[in-house]
Parts: C-alpha cells; structure tokens; sequence
C-alpha cells in the first residue's frame, strides 16, 4: 500500500509556493485562509519537516520546501497531463464554446446550419459571455475573444481584423437630406457606443473631415444596440464589416460611405495552452477559421 500524504493537501502547498502567500492560495482554490493554514500544517505535520517560513505579510519556502516543491509540482504536472489524455483519447464531440452576445446573434447562429451540414456529429453547447475565460476552471472549451490579441497562458488563433464602417437605414440614405459624402453627417444623427466615441473621432479623421459637428448624437451601451438603432432609422451608427453583413445584403441596412476604419482590434478563437483538441474541438476550430476568412464573412462579395 502507498504511504502517501494528503492528496488535498499537497495541490493546497503547491498553490500557497507558487503565490508565495496562504491568501493567495486561498482565494484561487476557493477556501479560506484558515483553511489553507491548516492543511498546510497537516502536511508538515505528516511529514515531520516545516516547509515555510512565516511573516506578517508573506510565506517563504524552506530549504526542504523548495527540494520538496520541485518534486510535487512534477508530480503534479503529471497528473494533470495524464488526465488530458484520457479525455482527450476518447473521441469527444461535444465542444462548449463561449462568445460575445453580439458575435453570437449576429454572425454564429446564422451559420450554424453550415457547422451542423459539415461536422453533424459535433454537438456545440454555445454560452454568451462578455468576459475573459479561466481554461483552468471553466469547462469552457473554447472560445472567441475580441481585442489585440494580448492574452496570457491561452492559445492564440487570429480570425479577422475589426474593421467598421457606417451603417443605417435605406429609408434614412433615401430621405431629403442626403448622405452622398462624409460631410452630409453634419445633417444626421451619429450613435455611437458608450466610452467608444473615439471610433467615429477616428472615422472623420479618415474620411477628411475631422472638425464636422453632426446634427446630434446619441449614446448606445453596446455594438448590438447601436446597429439596432441604426437600423430603426434613429441615426447613423458605425458597425463592424463582418457582423453586420446580413443586415447589409437583405437591404436591412445600407452603407452610404465605402470607407472602413481598421480599429487595430481582431477576433481570435482561444482556448487553454498546450491543450490536445478532442475531434469537436478540431471540428470547430477548423471551421471557424475558414469561415471568417471567407468573402461573405468580410461582408465582400466573390470575384
């Protein structure tokens, strides 16, 4: 029979040595401090040695610490991997992905009859979530990010540039005051997403004309309302190339102005580090990437 330590307490060691702090290791494996103070007591108790040397404001291996933690975070690294490939081994084909409401609404589930053309055998458990996934926790496995591509620890996949351009309604393009050139803005209603009116400061500085003063302007919570909005003929609204292309093809929206600022932002499909991809997970990745690099995905029409 093994003589071994408990098990618990060895994750709670490795945690409070690798965050050099029992609060630390406290907040990220949900427990208290007491809790991790006492398990890590149990374990030097068990094994005879101390493995921390304690201050007011934070804990420092001991020489048999430090020799010890090398050999548990092995340990457990092995562990960890271990588990990966069993769950991996086994043909998975349920994927859970999360994105963006907007991105969801507007560009996945259209195109979910193609995934499901394509991959019928791949199940996809889709959240809509606003913010930045922990792979180590979640049991999301995937997901679509939005911004520079600037993320720690995670696996990286570049989609598509961000790019926008204005957008409104045909009866508004088509109404007495005309949108035939940048400078017929100054007759509208410009809606822009809130802390984002930087966009359309950029967007007159690249059409030309950078001091226009428009009509008025109306402030939206999110990208999604702001191209609802537009399309209720409340004003003109920037809205991204990509996730506005439907709307744009059935007529819904019309685009009086063929210029498009590069917001120096892309989507990117992510998803944990040196992680093996079960068959859904390949499945997906595979498809998205050839999704958005499609013409129709960059609201542009085949040669």
């Amino acid at each position: 029979m093994r003589r071994l330590p408990p098990l618990n307490a060895l994750r709670v060691f490795e945690s409070s040595a690798r965050n050099a702090s029992f609060a630390a290791a406290a907040e990220e494996l949900f427990v208290t401090a007491s809790a991790v103070s006492h398990q890590i007591k149990t374990l030097e108790e068990y094994l005879g040695v101390s493995l921390f040397s304690r201050n007011k404001r934070r804990v420092e291996l001991t020489a048999a610490g430090e020799q010890y933690l090398t050999s548990i975070k092995h340990a457990l690294d092995e562990i960890e991997a271990a588990t990966q490939r069993l769950a991996t081994s086994q043909e998975n084909n349920v994927v859970q992905i999360s994105v963006a409401p907007n991105f969801l609404i507007r560009w996945l589930m259209p195109r979910m009859a193609r995934f499901q053309e394509q991959y019928p055998d791949v199940e996809l458990q889709i959240n809509a979530s606003m913010g930045l996934i922990d792979f180590n926790r979640a049991s999301t496995d995937m997901a679509v990010y939005f911004g520079n591509g600037e993320w720690e620890d995670i696996e990286i996949h570049f989609l598509r540039k961000v790019m926008l351009m204005p957008v409104c309604s045909p009866k508004l393009a088509t109404s007495r005051l005309p949108l035939d050139k940048p400078e017929d803005l100054r007759n509208h209603t410009i809606i822009y997403v809130s802390k984002r009116k930087y966009e359309w400061e950029n967007w007159l500085k690249q059409a030309g004309v950078p001091n226009l003063k428009p009509k008025g302007s109306m402030q939206i919570s999110s990208g999604q309302l702001a191209t609802a909005a537009a399309q209720e003929g409340l004003g003109v609204a920037l809205a991204d190339s990509t996730l506005t292309s439907r709307e744009i093809e059935s007529g819904r929206l019309v685009v009086p102005f063929d210029i498009k600022l590069d917001t120096l932002k892309a989507f990117y499909l992510v998803y944990r580090k040196n992680r093996p991809l079960t068959t859904g997970m390949k499945a997906f990745k595979e498809w998205v990437m050839a999704e958005m690099q499609a013409p129709d995905a960059l609201g542009e029409t085949p040669n």
